[in-house]
C-alpha cells in the first residue's frame, strides 16, 4: 500500500522499526499534495519548508528510540480557524486580518509536541458556517471520491485531505456536526469529544457553548491516538484503552426516529443504517428502540443558540464590512439579529429541558446509533441540495446535549459515494464510544478502502456498494 494511506497506528510503527524516515513521509505528502491539490483544494497553506525540518528533528527523536511516541513523524495539517504559530488564522474570510497567530490553539502544539508534524492549515466554509463558497478568497475545497461533489462542512478541507493521502490526520471543528460531515462524506472518522474536552482555545468561535474541537483521521484507533494526545487527561489511562474488546451484553439504542420524523431519506444511506445494525447485532449488542425528544427541537435550540452567540461574535463587521462577507455566510450570520434575548434565553431552557429528557431516554445503554447524513454528498453547485444538506441531518442533536459523538464509515452507495453512520455515548464515555465505533469499522471494513483517482495507480482500493442498495 502506499504509505500516504497508512493508518497512524501502521505508520507509527514503521518509523519506529526505522522502515520508513519521518523526512521520506513527509516528503511523500508534500509531493502529493503538490500533485492532487489542483484538483482538491483541500489546502489554503503548506508549511513545507517548516515540515522538512520538522521532519528531520522527528527522525533524530525516532533515532533516540525512547523519546519517539506514537505521533512522532506522523503528518499532520489543521483547519485553518485555529490558531497555528507564526501562521494567520483567516477562516476562509476576508475579514481576517494577515497577521501571524503569537501561539498555538493547545490542540495544535499538544500534537507537535508529540512529535507530529504539521504540513499546513485547509480550507472550511468561511467562519464555519454558510457552505461551499465561490466568492471567498480560496476554493471550496472538493469531494476525493468525486471531486464534482460536496466534502461535507464545514471542516472541509481537513476530510478532503485525510481521505485523499494529503494528511494523516486532522484537526476539524464542530458545532453542528462539523467534524462528523466531512468524515461521512468522505469515507473517514470523525471524533466530536465531549464539551470542551479538547480545549476550545486558540479556535475562532462561531458559537461558544457549542463548538468542539476534534480529530479526523482513518480510523477509530488513529482518532484515539490524536484525542489521547489532544485532550485534558481525566485519569482513567488512553482513550483508546477498550479497543479491542467485545461487544457481547453491550446494549445500544438506537435512534432511527430522527432520521423518520426528518423527511425522506436516501435509499442508499438508509441500506447504509441497515448494514451497520446488522454488523452491531452480529458483535453481539443488543439493540433497544429509544424514543428521545424530536429532532426538530433540537434543531431549533441549536438554530437559535449558534445565531444569537455567532450575531454576538461578527455584528461590528456586519455592520462595517458587511460586503466583505462571501454571500451565505453572511445570510446565516447576519440572520442572528433577529433572535431576541427572550428567544435565546428560552432556547438556553429549552436545552436544558432537551438534555435531560435526552438522558432519561437513554438511561442505561452504553451507547447509541443513529444516521449522521440524511443524503449522499450532493453537487458542490447545488444550491438547493447544499441547504438540504445542512438542514436535515441528526449530527446537530449531540452539540446540543455536548456528548462525544463519532462519525464511521459503513461503505458506499453504487455511486461510489461513502455512507456512514454515527454513534454517540454519554459525556466522558469516549473509551466506551471508541471500543463500539472500533468494532463496528472492523466488521465492516469501509475505512480499508480509498479514493481510487488519487492512489496513484494501486489496484485493489475501489470503493464497493453496500449488498442491497438501490
Amino acid at each position: 500500500m502506499n504509505a500516504a494511506f497508512l493508518t497512524i497506528a501502521d505508520a507509527g510503527k514503521a518509523l519506529r522499526a526505522r522502515a520508513i524516515s519521518a523526512r521520506e513521509l513527509t516528503r511523500l505528502h508534500l509531493d502529493r499534495i503538490a500533485a492532487h491539490d489542483p484538483q482538491l483544494d483541500a489546502y489554503v497553506c503548506v508549511v513545507g519548508v517548516a515540515a522538512m525540518e520538522a521532519a528531520r528533528r522527528a527522525d533524530d527523536r525516532l533515532a533516540r528510540g525512547g523519546e519517539a511516541g506514537q505521533l512522532t513523524g506522523i503528518p499532520f495539517a489543521v483547519k485553518d480557524i485555529l490558531d497555528v504559530e507564526g501562521l494567520p488564522t483567516l477562516c476562509q474570510s476576508r475579514i481576517m486580518p494577515d497577521r501571524p497567530a503569537s501561539r498555538s490553539a493547545p490542540a495544535v502544539a499538544r500534537l507537535e509536541a508529540g512529535g507530529a508534524i504539521l504540513l499546513g492549515k485547509t480550507a472550511l466554509h468561511e467562519f464555519a458556517t454558510g457552505g461551499p463558497g465561490f466568492d471567498l478568497p480560496f476554493p471550496p475545497a472538493r469531494n476525493p471520491w468525486d471531486p464534482r461533489h460536496h466534502p461535507g462542512g464545514s471542516s472541509s478541507g481537513s476530510g478532503t485531505a485525510v481521505a485523499a493521502g494529503l494528511a494523516m490526520a486532522a484537526i476539524g471543528t464542530d458545532t453542528a456536526g462539523s467534524v462528523r460531515h466531512p468524515a461521512t462524506a468522505c469515507g473517514i472518522v470523525g471524533l466530536k469529544p465531549t464539551y470542551d474536552l479538547i480545549p476550545r482555545e486558540g479556535a475562532f468561535p462561531l458559537s461558544f457553548s457549542l463548538d468542539h474541537v476534534g480529530p479526523l483521521a482513518r480510523s477509530v484507533a488513529d482518532c484515539a491516538i490524536l484525542l489521547d494526545a489532544m485532550a485534558d487527561d481525566r485519569g482513567g489511562g488512553s482513550y483508546g484503552g477498550l479497543i479491542g474488546q467485545g461487544m457481547a451484553g453491550l446494549r445500544i439504542g438506537v435512534l432511527d426516529t430522527f432520521h423518520v420524523e426528518g423527511g425522506p431519506v436516501d435509499a442508499e444511506v438508509e441500506a447504509g443504517f441497515a448494514t451497520a445494525l446488522d454488523a452491531l447485532r452480529g458483535l453481539g449488542a443488543t439493540l433497544v428502540p429509544v424514543s428521545p425528544p424530536p429532532l426538530a427541537a433540537f434543531l431549533t435550540c441549536l438554530r437559535i443558540i449558534q445565531q444569537g452567540e455567532s450575531y454576538a461574535v461578527h455584528r461590528r463587521w456586519l455592520a462595517e464590512r458587511p460586503q466583505d462577507y462571501g454571500a451565505m455566510s453572511r445570510e446565516k450570520l447576519a440572520a442572528g439579529a433577529l433572535v431576541s434575548a427572550a428567544d435565546f434565553v428560552t432556547a438556553q431552557q429549552a436545552r436544558r429541558e432537551l438534555s435531560a429528557r435526552y438522558r432519561e431516554a437513554t438511561r442505561g445503554l452504553d451507547a447509541v446509533v443513529a444516521l449522521s447524513s440524511f443524503h449522499l454528498p450532493c453537487r458542490i453547485d447545488d444550491r438547493a441540495q447544499l441547504a438540504a444538506t445542512y438542514d436535515r441531518q441528526a449530527r446537530a442533536v449531540f452539540n446540543v446535549t455536548g456528548d462525544p459523538a463519532i462519525a464511521v464509515p459503513v461503505g458506499f452507495s453504487p455511486q461510489g459515494l461513502p455512507l456512514g453512520v454515527q454513534l454517540a455515548a454519554a459525556p466522558y464515555r469516549e473509551r466506551e464510544l471508541l471500543r463500539i465505533a472500533h468494532a463496528l469499522e472492523t466488521a465492516l471494513g469501509a475505512t480499508r478502502h480509498h479514493p481510487a483517482l488519487f492512489l496513484d495507480g494501486e489496484a485493489g482500493a475501489q470503493s464497493k456498494a453496500i449488498a442491497g442498495s438501490a
